[in-house]
């Protein structure tokens, strides 16, 4: 049998960067600080860090599987190219106007974000196309040679191109193209056609110019990074793991880095599915937190729930419509400024409010010693007996609790009369209640019951925050897997070979035609399972169909999936009950009378992954042995308790303790309150739950 072949994870986060070995003896894994100035130096830190745990070579490693917040960074701080947007006559203003909603209705001093490019950065050519992709208005090459030579004299590094209903009928965008790679051969052009062949031109432009900004700082950093993998040893594959939960060729991702813009949570998500298969959950609240963010994503039969359109840099946090719209295939999760770093500070109503603003890695929270002054979420966890100043990230980083002490009395205690010890529960209380507030909202948009729901919880700060947010959401239980403090760079390498083709073909029931449905759909999916099989030759491609749907003069679709025989012999009556069996599920009711219509189609491509291995029955081990205890602050009780300190290693399976307690490991801390009990099942897993009454 062929040796399993040695895999790397790295996830890049705001704080972190998290690098996983998996090779035939095990697994190995670290965590490192980020170095925003030259990512690659913190990536290679952590492989020569990983591969002498393991004792292998760089040069034994298979495959690179890489996941970055770089994108979403370069987008939210406005450092991307100098980028132009050429668009059809008339329609220059559509990135600023947006949909000319108010997401915020009763604020007389709205501010909307503003849009990646201004006004003079934005051309037009006479041109037009109409729903059909039929041409109304010829586009003359003269008028785009003129514009390029214009564009060519400005010194443009990047150019979007988003006409009118080019997701119908691309030819014009392809004519703008290839006049562009004649007179501007060293500028990047991306094409609305091929970004996002999606109907609606706000998203779909705003999506356009969002890949074409950061490509170039995309495209420059993934060629670094590979040539100083392999300068290192690693002269590997490099694949990148992209917002829809799958990995793509380094070469696709640098073509269209908007698709990497939350690739670092979607690792998370596919880590938290996993988990979820081998342990037999439906229904799973997946709950990653980390240095700067902390995500929430719904699982449903081990599959997290996915979306078509997602925001970046919300102005206004919690607020649908504040940020900036990315139309491209993602993993629907909800995103919160509250991680270990996130900031602290007392606002004008004498509140304490927590985030968005993070100190990062530089120079960190207060207790780092880096210079950071401000009081973080890991100043409060610190003060409140939750880590060991002696013992975070393995002993790598060392704490000063005095530090998070000053800080905490400084800009919480002195506005708000408290000692160190209260401001450090208000701050923790405020973030938990942040983040119970994002999840319960979640859960009501999706309508579903949080308490018939499984929590798994992992990133380096979320073991410390997960049971109290389990007290505050009426969730039973919550599961700590091995590996927690890495959980995203994990999921990278559990996660499928995978693209998705989707187009806008409009379509009323009425009108359907079978044979070119099928056709359609043959078409899509022969596009996915191309890049598919590019990267993964010889890998069997499973193919999954699903088309957005609505009732006419409804604003917005929902999705509706498709077997394979349903794509493949299609039938209107067919997809009708689908379609109201699930309108149903999600509103209570269908509407009668109504035209159904259905406006994009999808298919996503995946390699198959074996079905996860039944874990075996774990029979009580007897209580774990505490290495000690600690003064442990349980905000439920508002009280210090004695808690037992317990390292992971002693958690065998089928042990068990008692909270309070705090299982200690190298990427994190398991808190335990005193209203839940822990029990390691046959993985190793850790299982935290409601202690049993008092007989």
């Amino acid at each position: 049998m062929p040796d399993t072949p040695i895999r790397l994870g790295v996830d890049i986060g705001g704080t972190f960067t998290d690098v996983v070995l998996e090779h035939p003896g095990g697994r190995a894994s670290t965590k490192v600080l980020t170095t925003y100035g030259a990512p690659e130096d913190a990536i290679v830190d952590g492989l020569h860090r990983v591969c002498a745990q393991a004792d292998v070579a760089p040069g034994r490693i298979a495959q690179v599987i890489h996941g970055t917040t770089l994108a979403t960074n370069a987008l939210i701080e406005r450092r991307g190219a100098r980028t132009a947007l050429i668009t059809t006559e008339g329609f220059r203003d559509v990135i600023e106007m947006r949909t000319e909603s108010r997401f915020e209705q009763y604020d007389l001093n709205l501010r909307l974000p503003e849009p990646l490019l201004p006004r003079n950065r934005r051309y037009t050519l006479p041109e037009r196309m109409d729903a059909r992709g039929e041409v109304l208005i010829a586009l003359e090459r003269g008028a785009v040679e003129a514009l390029a030579d214009e564009l060519a004299e400005a010194g443009y590094d990047s150019i979007a191109v988003g006409f009118l209903h080019a997701y119908a009928n691309d030819a014009h965008e392809r004519l703008v193209a290839e006049v562009l790679a004649e007179r501007l051969p060293g500028a990047m052009v991306s094409l609305s056609s091929e970004v996002s062949p999606q109907m609606r031109e706000y998203e779909r432009f705003n999506t356009t110019v969002a890949n074409a900004y950061i490509k170039p700082l995309m495209k420059s950093y993934l060629g670094r990074l590979k040539a100083r993998l392999a300068a290192e040893g690693a002269d590997c594959p490099v694949f990148l793991m992209h917002s829809g939960g799958g990995i793509m060729a380094l070469e696709t991702a640098a073509e269209f880095p908007v698709r990497l813009v939350e690739s670092g949570p979607a690792g998370g998500a596919i880590f938290a599915a996993d988990l979820a298969a081998r342990h037999g959950l439906s229904r799973v609240l997946s709950f990653d937190m980390g240095g700067t963010t902390a995500k929430i994503c719904l699982i449903r039969d081990g599959q997290p729930k996915t979306a078509r359109v997602f925001e970046v840099a919300r102005s206004y946090r919690f607020k649908k419509g504040s940020g900036m719209p990315i139309s491209i295939p993602v993993i629907d999760m909800v995103e919160i400024g509250a991680g270990g770093g996130s900031l602290a500070h007392v606002d004008a109503m004498g509140q304490i409010r927590v985030g968005p603003e993070s100190a990062g890695s530089e120079p960190g929270p207060a207790c780092y010693g880096r210079g950071g002054d401000a009081p973080a979420v890991t100043d409060a966890d610190l003060v409140l007996g939750r880590l060991d100043p002696a013992n975070f990230a393995g002993g790598s980083i060392p704490l000063h609790p005095d530090r998070a002490e000053a800080a905490l009395a400084a800009t919480l205690g002195g506005p708000l009369d408290m000692d160190a010890t209260e401001a450090a529960w208000g701050l923790s209380e405020v973030v938990d209640e942040n983040m119970a507030n994002a999840a319960r909202v979640h859960a009501v948009e999706n309508g579903e019951d949080l308490s018939d729901y499984t929590m798994i919880a992992f990133g380096g700060a979320a073991p410390l925050h997960a049971a109290r947010l389990c007290e505050k959401l009426g969730v039973a239980r919550c599961l700590i897997p091995q590996g927690a403090g890495v959980g995203s760079a994990i999921g990278f390498l559990r996660a499928p070979f995978s693209f998705e083709a989707n187009r806008s073909v409009f379509t009323r029931l009425s009108d359907f035609d079978a044979g070119a449905v099928a056709a359609l759909f043959a078409e899509l999916e022969a596009e996915a399972a191309g890049f598919v099989r590019g990267c993964a030759p010889g890998a069997a491609v499973l193919s999954e169909h699903r088309v957005y749907m609505r009732y006419a003069g409804q604003g917005w679709e929902i999705p509706v999936d498709l077997t394979p025989d349903e794509a493949a012999a299609p039938d209107a009556a067919r997809f009708l009950a689908r379609f109201e069996a699930d309108y149903t599920a999600l509103f209570g009711r269908t509407v009668e009378g109504l035209e159904v219509e259905i406006t994009v189609w999808s298919v996503n491509a995946r390699t198959e992954a074996a079905p996860p291995a039944a874990l075996p029955a774990c029979p009580d081990a007897g209580r774990a042995e505490p290495t000690g205890t600690r003064a442990l602050f349980d905000p439920a009780e508002g009280r210090r308790r004695d808690a037992a300190v317990i390292a992971r290693a002693a958690m065998t399976p089928g042990r068990h303790a008692p909270g309070p307690a705090i299982v200690t490991e190298a990427e994190t801390s398991v808190i335990v309150p005193a209203s839940r009990a822990v029990r390691a099942r046959a993985d190793g897993t850790l299982d935290i739950h409601p202690k049993e009454p008092q007989r």
